[in-house]
């Protein structure tokens, strides 16, 4: 923290007073941002294991239609069956509290082969790897939303943290200080007052 350069006087008091009221003001938001973030973090953190779980699972089952495709029909019928359209993919983002991240995809596949074309299990085989793709993709996206919503919440409490252990308590020292100051200067000029109002009485009467 830098070194706070108050203005003199009662000036200085009510500058303090504006700052603190922002800073307040500030840490209030942070805390109310902070608690959104720690809820979508959770929400993105649960959903991230989730499709995980299925993308997997959805993966090891293409694996498996795909080596039984294979060996009824040999690598080649495989590739014949193989469009040359590609996977397209569009992503949907969501904004909160000034965060921007993925919320959800949406897959393009090409039409998996006939079964009377390409065999049984080769078609079988394109629709498992289908699935397994657009489970790719929602994995990715929640991870991905994880990620990003975890780093704000991190950083959002730091910056939380440091205005309210560090910024404003430390105005508040400034401000008792500038008050004690302004509270010496006050007495200061009651005596004066004081010592002027006894002494003028003693000079009007004369010797």
């Amino acid at each position: 923290m830098t070194a706070l350069r108050v203005p003199p006087g009662r000036a200085g008091r009510l500058w303090l007073q504006h700052r603190l009221r922002v800073a307040t003001r500030g840490a209030d938001l942070l805390e109310q941002k902070l608690r959104i973030l720690h809820a979508e973090e959770q929400r993105y953190a649960l959903l991230a294991r989730r499709t995980e779980v299925e993308w997997l699972r959805l993966s090891a089952e293409a694996e498996t239609w795909l080596l039984r495709a294979e060996l009824l029909g040999h690598q080649r019928a495989t590739r014949l069956a193989t469009g040359r359209d590609p996977v397209r993919v569009a992503v949907a983002w969501a904004d909160v509290m000034g965060v921007r991240y993925p919320e959800r995809a949406t897959c393009q596949v090409p039409a998996a082969p006939p079964a009377a074309s390409a065999g049984t299990a080769t078609a079988l085989a394109a629709q498992a790897l289908a699935t397994a793709v657009e489970s790719a993709a929602q994995h990715a996206v929640a991870a991905r939303a994880h990620r990003i919503v975890q780093t704000e919440e991190r950083v959002t409490r730091r910056r939380l943290r440091a205005i309210k252990d560090h910024w404003i308590p430390k105005l508040e020292d400034a401000r008792r200080q500038v008050a004690l100051g302004l509270e010496e200067i006050e007495r200061g000029d009651a005596a004066r007052l004081h010592w002027a109002a006894a002494r003028r009485p003693r000079r009007e009467a004369g010797p």
